[in-house]
């Protein structure tokens, strides 16, 4: 064999490294298919932004968060989704968005709001808060906000009413009116009577009210009010 047969030969690649370098390179463009073709496909009229899809919002108009988000129909599904997240959760209503893509052409923002918690009286008519004493963008003329009503804004009453509203949540549905008597006690006003307590009251203590309601109308009688002011005991005074 020549000298230059044996030098091509040498100088062949081996076969089986070009196997490897090809499937490599095929298990890159795999692993880095998210990546390229969302870019490739933003060019494509078939995913422009044809329709807005708003989820969640009860208090705030759908138009809205429509504005917040400030969509055009030049723009692609596939585009950021963080921009349009940051500008609708900018709106003081909203506690919490998440952007999501329909195929070919629909965004859909889905909106999680602050809740109610109590209406408080202003000069301009009642006002909104929620759990945090931040009063809400709504009109409760405008909107219906079935919550409790508040003599004054009051951080400590906020926060029993969120609790009833998470652990006791068919109790305080049934709390018309929530108010401080003197410096040591509260009244809640139910639907079908007055409860007092101390200021001092906790989840638990509250949460006995049901048994007890639930024993007079097993004995056919009826509390005109109940009073939570004494130790281990609830008083029922009758009609």
């Amino acid at each position: 064999m020549s000298d230059e047969v044996r030098q091509s030969e040498e100088e062949r690649p081996p076969r089986p490294r070009v196997k490897l370098a090809l499937i490599g390179i095929g298990a890159l463009l795999v692993v880095a298919l998210p990546l390229w073709s969302p870019l490739l496909m933003r060019r494509m009229d078939f995913f422009r932004v044809r329709r807005l899809e708003i989820v969640g919002t009860r208090y705030i108009p759908a138009s809205e968060i429509v504005a917040r988000a400030s969509v055009d129909t030049m723009r692609s599904v596939w585009d950021p989704k963080g921009p349009i997240a940051v500008r609708v959760k900018a709106h003081p209503g909203v506690q919490r968005v998440d952007i999501s893509r329909k195929l070919p052409g629909t965004i859909v923002i889905t909106v999680t709001e602050y809740q109610p918690i109590a209406l408080v009286p202003g000069p301009q008519g009642f006002r909104v808060f929620d759990e945090r004493g931040v009063v809400l963008p709504i009109d409760p003329s405008r909107i219906d906000v079935d919550v409790p009503v508040l003599a004054a804004a009051d951080p400590a009453l906020f926060t029993l009413l969120a609790g009833m509203k998470q652990s006791l949540a068919p109790l305080y549905g049934r709390v018309s009116e929530l108010r401080r008597v003197g410096k040591r006690e509260l009244l809640f006003q139910l639907d079908n009577a007055p409860v007092r307590t101390l200021s001092t009251v906790s989840l638990e203590d509250l949460r006995q009210i049901e048994a007890v309601e639930d024993d007079l109308r097993k004995r056919s009688v009826r509390a005109v009010e109940l009073d939570l002011r004494y130790k281990d005991q609830i008083i029922a005074r009758l009609q």
